[in-house]
Formats: C-alpha cells, sequence, structure tokens
C-alpha cells in the first residue's frame, strides 16, 4: 500500500516536470532564497541606519553618553535602592528590638523602646549618608 503512494507521488512529479511546473522542493528553494535576499536587504538598511545614527551623535559631541542609560545602569540602580532600603529598615528594626527587650527585662514601658527606635532611625539615616557620600564605581562596602 505504502509502495502505490509513493509511485503516484513520483508519477504526479514526472508529470508536473513535463508540463514546466517547479516541484514543491524547487517552489521552497526559490522561496527561501527569495527570503534570504530580502533579509539582507533589511540588515544592510538597518545597519547603514545605525550607522548613521553613531555619525551624527558622534558629530554632536555627545558620543555614547548623550545616547541614554547604558543596559545595566537600571539594574545597578535598582541593586543601590534596595541595599540603602533595607539597611535603613534593618537599622530601625534592630534599635527597635534592643529597646523593646530591654525594656521588657527592665520592667520599664516604652522608655527604651523610643530610646532605641530613635537611635535605630539614626544609624539607618548614617548608613544611607555613607552609602550617598561613596563614589560610584567605588568596590567593597
Amino acid at each position: 500500500m505504502a509502495e502505490r503512494g509513493e509511485q503516484q507521488d513520483k508519477n504526479q512529479r514526472e508529470q508536473d516536470e513535463r508540463r514546466g511546473e517547479p516541484s514543491e522542493d524547487e517552489s521552497r528553494e526559490r522561496e527561501n532564497e527569495g527570503l534570504r535576499a530580502r533579509l539582507d536587504k533589511l540588515s544592510n538598511a538597518l545597519d547603514a541606519q545605525q550607522g548613521d545614527a553613531r555619525m551624527s551623535s558622534g558629530a554632536s559631541g555627545l558620543g555614547q553618553e548623550g545616547a541614554g542609560p547604558s543596559p545595566g545602569s537600571m539594574g545597578n540602580a535598582m541593586g543601590l535602592a534596595f541595599r540603602v532600603l533595607s539597611e535603613f529598615v534593618a537599622a530601625v528594626i534592630v534599635g527597635a528590638f534592643i529597646g523593646w527587650w530591654i525594656d521588657r527585662l527592665a520592667g520599664t514601658t516604652p522608655a527604651f523602646l523610643v530610646t532605641f527606635l530613635l537611635m535605630g532611625a539614626a544609624a539607618g539615616f548614617w548608613n544611607v549618608y555613607r552609602i550617598a557620600i561613596k563614589p560610584p564605581g567605588s568596590g567593597g562596602r
């Protein structure tokens, strides 16, 4: 049964060739060639446009700095923001916990809690200040 189907396909291809019609493989090949040519044309146009943009930005004196943020700058900014937030919040929470613990041991009500909460906030602001004055690109903490 499978041989009969193969024979019919072969006969059909032979008839198409006699009539001058291209086979499926030939038509696919021509289509692929057309698509490749179109892709090459679009790639060349894109390269030319990017080259013109580089030339115009270089001629204005802006260079790469005027082109906008670099790809990694958003991630660096988010990382720095998360670090600032976590340092501040951690300092406040630690100060509040120490004050609550001392209040509990001493039997006082909110005296140490308020004092150490304020000290934790001050330490948090100090940590944020230290991060802010550090020049960008310097390593370590």
